[in-house]
């Protein structure tokens, strides 16, 4: 047992203040993450600072039907949510997918996002990583990949980002409100998490002594149609080899508004973007989605036992393509199938 202090923060600046001021210091959400890091060795912080009672709780409403979520809220408060259900489905989809309602219950928003990889090199103090101890090397590789990355990848690292939200987040373009040592700023959740290049050990581009505050949707149409699907090896409790988060509007049988974000694949989750420039004005086809979706894992680099993931996203993200359009309600007239 490694010993630590404790300390319940009464104010988001005070609790910005302790953290720049404590190397040794982090945050404490749900824990449901940090104390797993904690009891396998993998984090041995001196502080933990518990931020669940400052004032990041509610799910409220922005101007033009956007929603503003607190950090601290817990997950199956926002699977239940009403807003949440009624204006983006994929987000209460995503929550539900794969944790357990324990976990769900504990759990908090801005933990969620900033949960850390399952990689079990990582997980293993007993065994190098670059990721948790940079300039030992990357065993993974070579080794036990299966549910690692085929995007965005280095010759450094491998790992994936596990979440699912943080999925259903990007493809709706949401935002997280930071509060820092040099005062408060806004990222896009496309910026948040970070590829590994040569700096692994760095998962996103917030600096110590950053809290985030909360996660601000802004009004997206289409989002009431969004959707997330995964495929895992069972059913629940399982992280997803691959996912992907869709919304989708057709008209007069093509593609109007599309957005896609892809999860499993990467150290991040990964927007879409060369798959929604292709769909936009295409007709919503399985074919046109096929196509769209081999120029986004055209890059892809699998390694000996994860090549499975590409065949496997491309045919889950056509699927759910095409149940979307099927819902559409610009989808009665049709194009003829391409050859």
């Amino acid at each position: 047992m490694r010993p630590f202090r404790y300390q319940r923060a009464t104010g988001a600046e005070a609790a910005v203040a302790t953290l720049a001021s404590s190397p040794g210091a982090r945050y404490l959400g749900g824990g449901t993450n940090l104390v797993d890091l904690m009891k396998l060795g993998v984090e041995r912080p001196e502080l933990l600072v518990d931020v669940t009672a400052l004032p990041h709780t509610a799910v409220e409403d922005l101007p033009g039907g956007g929603l503003l979520i607190g950090a601290a809220v817990r997950g199956a408060e926002l699977a239940a949510h009403p807003a949440v259900l009624d204006r983006c489905p994929a987000i209460a989809q995503a929550l539900l997918a794969g944790a357990s309602g324990q976990l769900r219950n504990a759990a908090t928003v801005g933990g969620n996002l900033l949960q850390r990889t399952r990689c079990p090199y990582f997980q293993d103090p007993g065994k190098p990583c670059n990721k948790r101890e940079p300039g030992t090397g990357c065993p993974a590789r070579e080794g036990a990949h299966r549910h690692l990355a085929v995007l965005g990848a280095s010759p450094h690292c491998v790992a994936t980002h596990p979440g699912d939200l943080a999925v259903a987040l990007t493809a709706l373009d949401a935002a997280v409100r930071v509060r820092g040592p040099e005062g408060t700023r806004t990222v896009p959740l496309t910026a948040l998490h970070r590829l590994p290049g040569d700096r692994p050990e760095r998962d996103t581009v917030l600096d110590h002594g950053d809290l985030i505050t909360h996660v601000e949707l802004g009004p997206v149409p289409e989002a009431a149609g969004s959707v997330f699907r995964s495929a895992r090896d069972r059913a629940a409790f399982s992280f997803a080899l691959v996912s992907v988060a869709a919304a989708l509007e057709v008209d007069r049988g093509f593609v109007r508004r599309v957005r896609l974000a892809f999860g499993g694949v990467a150290a991040r989750p990964w927007r879409a973007r060369a798959a929604e420039d292709r769909l936009l004005g295409s007709p919503a086809t399985a074919e046109a989605f096929a196509r769209a979706v081999d120029t986004e894992l055209a890059p892809a680099e699998p390694l000996r036992d994860n090549a499975f993931k590409v065949p496997l996203l491309r045919a889950l993200t056509v699927r759910t393509l095409l149940e979307l359009a099927g819902r559409s309600p610009g989808a009665g007239e049709r194009p003829p199938e391409e050859p």
